[in-house]
């Protein structure tokens, strides 16, 4: 896999058909960061535990933090998702669980409350996927999401990915353990997908 300390400062994703941008964290992202949690956590909260009641600055930075060292260290690449005429922040996506020796990683993403439905995340998906592909040197990507979660696993089908299992006590999510739709996604499965 490709390791470039450099790379997060040159690496920009355009969707022009959407207007969007995906660049890596920035430590003055942290306030839009913050106000698009908050926004979203009857839609986003719902499935993911980070977005909650409580968050606030204090988690924005730490997760800016985070970002920064995942791209420095090549564990995982995060990517805010951004207007690109207006410069708001729409939501996020990235590639986390790295596994240099398989050439693999899991793919994640949300989009704030009231920008959702619009194709943003499949779109984002898709150019994060690439990136995995072509400049990570990946071979596969899995999206994993509960099971009752449908805007998230229409939103895997929509990236071209395949639905390759139920698995049996796969996440462990608010002190439980659940099962959990695995899809999967290969660099061909790009190729024979457009976006839409």
């Amino acid at each position: 896999m490709v390791a470039n300390e450099k790379l997060d400062e040159a690496i920009e994703l355009h969707d022009g058909r959407l207007q969007l941008q995906l660049r890596p964290w920035r430590d003055d992202d942290v306030a839009q960061l913050v106000e698009a949690v908050q926004e979203s956590m009857d839609s986003v909260g719902r499935w993911l535990p980070w977005c909650h009641a409580g968050y606030g600055r204090d988690e924005a930075v730490a997760w800016v933090g985070h970002c920064r060292s995942g791209w420095q260290s090549g564990e995982h690449f995060a990517f805010p998702m951004f207007d690109a005429s207006t410069g708001r922040l729409l939501g996020g996506v990235g590639l986390n669980q790295v596994e240099p020796l398989h050439r693999r990683a899991n793919l994640g993403y949300w989009v704030r409350q009231s920008s959702q439905r619009q194709g943003l995340a499949a779109a984002a998906g898709r150019l994060v996927a690439r990136f995995g592909f072509e400049q990570l040197g990946l071979i596969r990507i899995e999206i994993v999401v509960l099971p009752d979660n449908r805007p998230s696993r229409a939103t895997a089908a929509r990236i071209g990915a395949t639905c390759e299992a139920i698995a049996r006590n796969r996440l462990w999510v608010n002190g439980h353990a659940r099962d959990a739709a695995v899809y999967g996604l290969i660099p061909q499965d790009l190729d024979r997908t457009r976006p839409g």
